[in-house]
């Protein structure tokens, strides 16, 4: 358990309708763990005080940090909702025993891959794998369709890694699950040989190829719409693999309930605000993430979610992965 904490640690009616169906007589208040930055979540949050009635108070840190410090509070913990930007921190607290079972109403809301098959957690928004690359220098026609045909020859120097980022990690944990760890390391040796850039995250790798630094990097979608929001226009464009493997991996950021929670009625009117369309459009349209709620469609930026072919896997599963993917990477000399 030690080493995975450590692995880890790499609005008004419509909103009071949406609010209103599994607890509407919610009330009080609640502690969010929030691995989801403030900056971010922080207006959803005051428009649900508005909206519920109900007062929360936010712990912002890192998702694994968090997911630590719940394992080490145990049932003492003063959370009632853990809100994770990644399944593998949600899952590490998962296999801790300290989630409650969610209602099916709300595990209703959201395709059951993305959410955990024991029903302690549900998806929020999604992040797509892809391969961000520099438009004016590659034909989009010639990228593969998933992460083994980055490991020719052909893209010697070209394919930039984040090798200590959780999202790499968390790819490179899904590609255990999916092809075995002997096939995993082949691969990460593959990128080694290949000499892979290295850069510490994906912000960075997508700036790395619009500035036309390095041709293409394997990074979470959204980055690249962060950019546009920032510099306008940019030649560095998204790759989507549907090749069905570890490179189409869609990752949820989710929520659950504390089985210690002192108010479980308002922690589960939380995240039914989370799963309701407003809150899903935020995602949509303010970060470029994938809604994951039904009846709420993707950004018309986005192709959408049930084009990708993401891996059938099991989230939560990600979390005792994570140790193995540390290890691989290490052992393929790219930490």
């Amino acid at each position: 358990m030690t080493r995975r904490l450590t692995a880890l640690i790499t609005i008004v009616s419509a909103l009071a309708a949406s609010c209103g169906g599994t607890d509407g007589d919610a009330s009080g208040s609640i502690t969010v763990y929030s691995g989801r930055s403030e900056e971010l979540v922080a207006p959803l949050i005051d428009q649900f005080e508005q909206t519920s009635g109900i007062s929360v108070e936010v712990r912002y840190a890192e998702s694994a940090e968090l997911a630590a410090t719940i394992l080490e509070e145990g049932a003492n913990s003063p959370a009632d909702v853990f809100f994770a930007q990644d399944p593998a921190s949600l899952g590490a607290v998962a296999l801790g025993g300290y989630f409650a079972e969610l209602d099916g109403a709300l595990l209703d809301e959201v395709d059951p891959g993305f959410s955990d098959d024991a029903g302690r957690w549900v998806g929020i928004s999604g992040r797509a794998r892809v391969v961000v690359y520099d438009s004016g220098k590659i034909d989009p026609a010639m990228l593969p369709a998933a992460e083994d045909g980055f490991i020719d020859p052909a893209w010697a120097g070209r394919l930039a890694v984040a090798p200590t980022n959780g999202s790499f990690l968390a790819f490179v944990a899904a590609k255990i699950l999916i092809d075995g760890e002997a096939a995993t390391l082949e691969w990460l040796e593959g990128i080694k040989a290949n000499n892979a850039p290295t850069y510490p995250s994906n912000s960075v790798i997508v700036a790395a190829v619009d500035d036309g630094e390095v041709d293409a990097g394997l990074v979470n979608h959204y980055y690249l719409f962060r950019r546009q929001n920032e510099v306008g226009e940019t030649i560095a464009a998204n790759h989507f693999m549907t090749g069905g493997g570890a490179g189409s991996l869609v990752m949820p950021a989710g929520a659950g309930i504390l089985e210690g929670s002192d108010n479980p009625d308002a922690a589960a009117t939380f995240i039914e605000f989370l799963l309701g369309e407003e809150a899903q459009r935020f995602f949509a349209d303010q970060t470029f993430e994938y809604p994951l709620a039904s009846g709420v469609a993707a950004n018309d930026a986005l192709p959408p979610l049930a084009d990708l072919a993401p891996p059938q896997i099991r989230l939560s599963d990600l979390a005792g992965a994570l140790d193995r993917a540390t290890d691989l990477v290490a052992a393929a000399g790219l930490l």
